[in-house]
C-alpha cells in the first residue's frame, strides 16, 4: 500500500483555498501511485479555529468542503481532519475528527480522544471527548488513526481515561497514522521526535506522522513530519517551514526500501530565524497585506526586524523610518542608513524634535517646576508611533512592532509608543537571542552593521541613556526570565540557583507589575515553549508574591 503524507500550508476559514490545496495534493499523489493520501488535523477548517467553531454556518462550510473533497477521491483514499457534529444530545456540539474517505464515498470517521487544554490550547471548550475505538480497514491492512495523540503524556491526567493507541492495538493494526497541529517552539523539536519515536517502538508499528506548517497569526507549525519504522528508528522527515509531499510504502508493518536515518536537530537560532519569517510571511499574506513599516533606530532589535522583513516581504516591500530626536546620535542614524543601504529597503527620515518640543510646551503649564523623567522620554516614543502609524494610514503599510521579550517581560517599553504594532516580530526572542540572531543573518555578508551589535543598547530618550541603567545585564536578565516564565520557577527555586536574591524579587516584581502593558500589546510571533499572549493567561490585578 502506497501511502503520501501532504504537509500543507492551511488558512483558517478560507475553505476555498484549503480545499483546493487538499484536492491537487490528491490528484499530485494518485498520479505518483499513492492508493491513500494523509492531510493534517483540521486541515478543512484550519488551526486552531476557535471560536469560529461556535458558528453554525463555519461548521456547514467545512461539511460542503468535505463533500467537494469526497467527490474528487476516486480510484483513491485520504484520511483529512475537520470538526464533525456530536449527533448525541448531550456533550459538547463538536468532534475534532479524522474523516477516511475512498472512492467517493466517506468510509470512517475516527474522533479525537485527548483533547489539550495547556498553553495555546483549549479544544476542551470546543470538542467532545471520544470513548469508542476501532481501526480502519483498508487495502487489507489496518490502520490505527489517531490524532496528535501520540505526542503528549496523559499518564497524570484524570481528564483521560485511556489512551487510543492501548485500545486500538487490541485489534492488531498493520500502521499508525497520525494527524497533527503541532505548533512550534525551539524546545519542541527533540522532544516530538523521541515521544514519537517512543510510541512506534512501544506498539512495534511503523508509525507516519503529519503535522501542519505555515502561520496562524501568532502560532507557527513547522511541518518536519516523521516516518519511523517500527523499531522506532527515524526512516524520514519531510522539509521543515515548507510544504511537502512524500510517498511510501507498506509492506507487512514495514515501511520498504527505507534505511534508519539519523534525526538531525536544527539549530536553536536556524529555528528561530526560519519560524519568524514563516511568521511574518503568513500574517501578510493570509491578512491581505504585502507591505509593512517599522521604525529605525540604529538599535540591534529594529535592525533584525528589518532585515527579518526585508528577506521575508522583499526589500521593496519593506520601508524604514528613522525618526531622530535631540537625544539621537551620530552613529546611530548612520546604522540605521547602513542597513537600509545593505538591504535595499525603502526608508525616509522624519525627526521628532520639533513634534516633542511642542508637546513639552504644551504640557508646560502642567508640568511647571518638575524635573525631565519618564513622561518626556514617553512622549518622544509616542511621537514616533504618530509617525508611522500615519505611514500605515497614508500608504497602506502594516506596522511591524521592534520589541524583544526581555522588553516585553520587564514593562521596558512605551504604550501607545514602541509597544505599538500589528504584529510584534521580537517579542518572544529574549534581547541575549536577538544578538544571536543578528549574527546568524551575518553569517555570509554584513546585512546587521557590526556597530549595532557591539554598542551598549539604549532608547536614546534622554542624554546618555543606556539599558543597564534600568536593567541588570541582558545575559543575567534572560536567564532569569527563562526560569520564571519558560519553566515557571518559584522566586526562591531561583535564588536557590545562585541567583542574587535582591535581583530576583527585584525582577519578578517588575514581570508582575507589567502585565497590563502585554494585555495591550499585539500579537507575538510564538517561538519559545512559553510565550506571551495566549500561552501565558495571567490577572492584571492579581498580586502574586513568589
Amino acid at each position: 500500500m502506497k501511502i503520501a503524507l501532504a504537509q500543507l500550508n492551511y488558512h483558517i476559514g478560507n475553505f476555498e483555498s484549503n480545499t483546493e490545496k487538499v484536492i491537487k495534493a490528491i490528484n499530485q499523489a494518485k498520479s505518483q501511485g499513492a492508493e491513500l493520501v494523509v492531510f493534517a488535523e483540521l486541515a478543512i477548517s484550519g488551526y486552531p479555529p476557535r471560536d469560529f467553531l461556535e458558528f453554525s454556518e463555519f461548521i456547514e462550510l467545512c461539511d460542503e468542503s468535505i463533500k467537494q473533497i469526497t467527490a474528487a477521491c476516486t480510484d483513491v483514499a485520504c484520511i483529512i481532519g475537520a470538526p464533525t457534529k456530536n449527533p448525541r444530545v448531550e456533550g459538547k456540539n463538536l468532534y475534532n475528527s479524522a474523516y477516511f474517505i475512498e472512492n467517493g464515498e466517506v468510509k470512517a470517521i475516527v474522533n479525537k480522544t485527548l483533547l489539550p487544554t495547556y498553553d495555546v490550547f483549549d479544544e476542551n471548550r470546543y470538542f467532545e471527548q471520544n470513548t469508542s475505538f476501532s481501526c480502519v480497514s483498508f487495502k487489507g491492512k489496518k490502520i490505527a488513526l489517531t490524532i496528535c495523540e501520540d505526542l503528549w503524556n496523559i499518564n497524570d491526567d484524570p481528564l483521560y481515561v485511556s489512551c487510543p493507541m492501548d485500545e486500538l492495538i487490541k485489534e492488531e493494526p498493520d500502521v499508525m497514522i497520525n494527524i497533527a497541529a503541532s505548533p512550534f517552539s525551539y524546545k519542541h523539536d527533540d522532544n516530538r521526535y523521541k515521544v514519537l519515536s517512543d510510541n512506534s517502538k512501544k506498539y512495534r508499528l511503523p508509525l507516519l506522522y503529519v503535522n501542519q506548517v505555515g502561520a496562524q497569526t501568532e502560532i507557527i507549525f513547522d511541518g518536519g513530519s516523521f516516518v519511523f519504522n517500527e523499531k522506532g528508528q527515524l526512516l524520514d522527515q519531510l522539509k521543515s517551514f515548507e510544504e511537502d509531499l512524500r510517498i511510501y510504502e507498506l509492506h507487512s508493518k514495514t515501511i520498504a526500501e527505507l534505511a534508519p536515518m539519523p534525526f538531525k536537530a536544527i539549530a536553536d537560532v536556524e529555528q528561530i530565524h526560519q519560524a519568524l519569517l514563516l511568521g511574518i510571511r503568513d500574517y501578510f499574506r493570509k491578512s491581505g497585506f504585502s507591505k509593512a513599516v517599522l521604525g529605525l533606530s540604529g538599535g540591534i532589535d529594529s535592525a533584525v526586524v528589518c532585515a527579518l522583513a526585508a528577506e521575508a516581504l522583499g526589500p521593496e516591500n519593506v520601508m524604514a523610518v528613522l525618526m531622530p530626536s535631540k537625544f539621537s546620535t551620530d552613529h546611530s542614524i548612520q546604522d540605521a542608513l547602513d542597513l537600509v543601504k545593505n538591504l535595499g529597503c525603502k526608508h525616509e527620515i522624519v525627526a521628532i524634535k520639533e513634534a516633542a518640543d511642542a508637546f513639552d510646551k504644551l504640557l508646560e503649564p502642567v508640568f511647571k517646576g518638575l524635573p525631565f523623567n519618564v513622561a518626556e522620554e514617553n512622549i518622544q516614543a509616542r511621537c514616533r508611533a504618530i509617525i508611522v502609524m500615519a505611514f500605515s494610514n497614508k500608504f497602506g503599510y502594516i506596522l511591524l512592532n521592534t520589541s524583544n521579550k526581555s522588553e516585553c517581560a520587564v514593562g521596558y517599553g512605551t504604550l501607545y509608543g514602541d509597544m505599538a504594532g500589528a504584529i510584534s516580530v521580537l517579542g518572544d526572542v529574549y534581547k541575549t537571542q536577538v544578538y544571536q540572531l543578528a549574527n546568524h543573518l551575518n553569517r555570509e555578508r554584513e546585512i546587521i552593521p557590526i556597530n549595532s551589535i557591539v554598542k551598549p543598547p539604549s532608547a536614546e530618550l534622554r542624554p546618555g541613556q543606556k539599558d543597564s541603567d534600568s536593567l541588570p545585564d541582558y545575559d543575567v536578565l534572560d536567564a532569569l526570565l527563562f526560569q520564571y516564565i519558560e519553566l515557571k520557577q518559584s522566586s526562591r527555586d531561583i535564588i536557590a540557583q545562585g541567583f542574587d536574591e535582591e535581583l530576583v524579587k527585584k525582577v519578578l516584581k517588575m514581570v508582575n507589575k507589567a502585565e497590563f502593558k502585554r494585555a495591550q500589546a499585539p500579537p507575538i510571533l510564538r517561538v519559545s515553549p512559553k510565550a506571551f499572549g495566549m500561552g501565558r493567561r495571567m490577572p492584571i490585578v492579581g498580586k502574586y508574591l513568589s
